[in-house]
């Protein structure tokens, strides 16, 4: 078994590297680092069972044609993280309700990323905000588009939810606290970082049981046998020590919604 995991801004190598994991003649692959990485490895094997992990709509992407018998080699687990976009929007609103405007950073080399921006711009629409979606597909671009956020006069950050913005997590954290934006993220993991807020499912979750998925079929299971899990619990989490440190004043009617305060 081999694992199908790369950086967000190397996309482009996916297709390679799914080919050579055919040629190794692997027992099962396990495409974790989003939906590219499983859209490539099922476009190099209908045969090699194939295992995915990640946040995107499982169906609209195409991994999939059903959640219950998801036929085919491929199944997985997926935790709906670009699904959630808009509700990070309205969380981070409630934050800051002086706020007129919010900026969307997204990596457009993700198919999930359309979605999740046209589920932004119609909370931000509701909300009466002006949303600014900013690109970015590598290191370099994530400086510019803080840059360009400030230019604009964003009040507040919403992160996109591609696997590239996790393995820069800690720049974004600093970014964020060193132009004093107040952002929200995907994972609890950028909160205990020192990020402001986030709202998202528990990915550890989701990786253990794609490891459990991967270990039914090395046992002689069929990923058709096996339905794609999904979520069951979503988690909003707070830093009261950041919110402090950008002079926000936490209300309370949000502080109850919190699954966990950190302080």
């Amino acid at each position: 078994m081999y694992w199908l995991n790369i950086v967000g801004q190397r996309l482009d190598r996916l297709t390679v590297l799914a080919d050579d994991l055919v040629r190794r003649k692997v027992a099962v692959i396990a495409a974790i680092s989003g939906t590219p990485a499983a859209l490539a490895a099922k476009a190099a094997t209908a045969a090699i069972p194939i295992i995915f992990a990640n946040g995107g709509d499982p169906i609209g992407s195409g991994l999939v044609a059903s959640i219950n018998r998801p036929t085919g080699n491929v199944t997985g687990i997926t935790f709906y993280s670009a699904a959630l976009a808009g509700k990070r929007l309205e969380l981070l609103r409630a934050l800051v309700p002086t706020a007129l405007a919010m900026g969307f950073v997204a990596n457009p080399a993700n198919p999930t990323e359309e979605q999740e921006i046209r589920d932004v711009d119609a909370a931000a629409r509701v909300l009466g905000l002006r949303l600014h979606v900013l690109n970015a597909t590598s290191e370099r671009d994530i400086d510019a588009a803080f840059t360009t956020l400030l230019e604009r006069r964003a009040d507040a950050l919403v992160m996109g939810s591609d696997p590239l913005f996790f393995a820069f997590s800690g720049k974004l954290i600093d970014l964020a606290a060193r132009h004093a934006t107040p952002a929200v993220y995907n994972v609890r993991e950028f909160v205990a970082a020192g990020g402001l807020m986030s709202y998202g499912s528990r990915q550890n979750d989701a990786y253990r049981q794609a490891g459990i998925y991967v270990g039914k079929i090395l046992q002689g299971a069929k990923p058709a046998d096996l339905p794609v899990m999904q979520p069951t619990k979503f988690q909003f989490v707070i830093n009261l020590k950041t919110a402090k440190a950008l002079g926000l004043q936490v209300p309370d009617k949000l502080l109850a919604l919190a699954d966990e305060v950190i302080e």
